[in-house]
């Protein structure tokens, strides 16, 4: 492994990937200083600040909307987690927050990595794809799930969304400001020398991921089964047939580590990063394996409408990625699942007033 950069900042560094990515790259390059700015907006946060003290991680209290209270540079290298995560922000009611948070905060962490000269790695998302191409894809129904049926020449197949799906549609307030993002960092690799890689991350899941209704669904499929609480089937029928590719984030955390000891051979890269069909579960597959794994069922009900933004089919073709790289996900659902279960039997007081 190489030295690593001098100094590394993570926006988004108390949240669930951030804080990961930060111990992660703190252990493998001990002598960079590692610094985590976040506002601590997302309930749960603030449980990740004791783990980052203890690692020899600093933290930084501020808001990437604001530029003065980003911590003073420069920093060798930028990560740029921070987001409003939800597909569903911003449908409620006003998407302030979503907007300024995913779309200005990039700008500024764009702003600050331009004045320092950072190498800059941005954590996109699978949701960048829109909806309507993927939902009119074929697809079949199986016992236990949703399938999507090949057809020659499709930039969708069985196996999942490649980079060359077509662009040209709604994709979900969310998935605007992550594509717009994206979009952005091409315009500062064009017009400043930026250095970027971007990677458009599925459904990343592990221990000390908060999950809610709207965000996380497998520690929250773990979190209910765990306590005995109750869940429900959304959308679809109320089948619980609908499929996501997942991705542990100790795979993340590995493929970024390669990426930044490596960045001239990233400096560039844009595309997918998930488990494709390998690693992938339905709802109703989900739930058999925390029945399994945890020993427990719940009265799960069902809601045959669909919410705003919802898709029956997500999983991400990543033989673009594979093609230039040894790095694969390696830790499957079961082994998702069975880390989040130790978790949150070992951390049960904390965990539970979030469920």
């Amino acid at each position: 492994m190489s030295s690593g950069p001098e100094s590394i900042l993570i926006t988004g560094g108390a949240g669930f990937v951030g804080s990961s990515l930060a111990l992660h790259l703190k252990q493998c390059f001990a002598a960079s200083r590692v610094v985590c700015m976040d506002n601590l907006y997302r309930r749960g946060s603030e449980l990740n600040l004791p783990r980052l003290q203890a690692a020899g991680v600093e933290f930084v209290k501020g808001d990437i909307r604001q530029a003065a209270e980003f911590p003073a540079g420069p920093f060798e290298l930028l990560i740029e987690c921070s987001a409003e995560p939800s597909v569903l922000a911003g449908y409620g009611g006003s998407p302030d927050y979503l907007v300024e948070t995913n779309l200005l905060g990039t700008y500024r962490c764009l702003e600050q990595a331009r004045q320092w000269r950072s190498k800059t790695v941005f954590l996109s998302t699978s949701r960048v794809y829109p909806i309507s191409v993927l939902e009119q894809h074929p697809w079949t129904e199986q016992p236990t799930r949703f399938a999507w049926q090949d057809v020659s020449g499709a930039a969708i197949s069985s196996h999942g969304v490649s980079e060359q799906c077509p662009m040209s549609a709604a994709r979900s307030l969310y998935g605007w400001t992550k594509f717009a993002s994206e979009s952005l960092i091409e315009e500062y690799r064009s017009g400043f020398g930026l250095r970027a890689v971007t990677n458009r991350c599925s459904v990343i899941a592990g221990p000390w991921q908060m999950g809610k209704v709207d965000q996380g669904v497998v520690a929250l499929w773990v979190f209910r089964h765990y306590f005995g609480k109750p869940l429900k089937y959304i959308g679809y029928g109320g089948t619980g047939k609908q499929v996501r590719d997942m991705l542990h984030v100790a795979d993340l955390c590995d493929l970024v580590t390669e990426q930044i000891s490596n960045f001239d051979r990233w400096e560039g890269w844009l595309g997918n990063v998930g488990g494709g069909l390998d690693i992938s579960a339905s709802l109703l597959e989900l739930t058999g394996i925390c029945q399994k794994v945890i020993g427990r069922q719940v009265p799960i009900g069902a809601e045959t409408e669909n919410r705003q933004a919802d898709l029956r089919i997500f999983l991400a073709d990543s033989s673009k990625l594979f093609s230039r790289t040894h790095w694969r996900p390696r830790r499957g659902v079961e082994q998702i699942v069975s880390d989040v279960f130790a978790w949150v039997q070992a951390h049960e007081k904390e965990v539970q007033p979030l469920v």
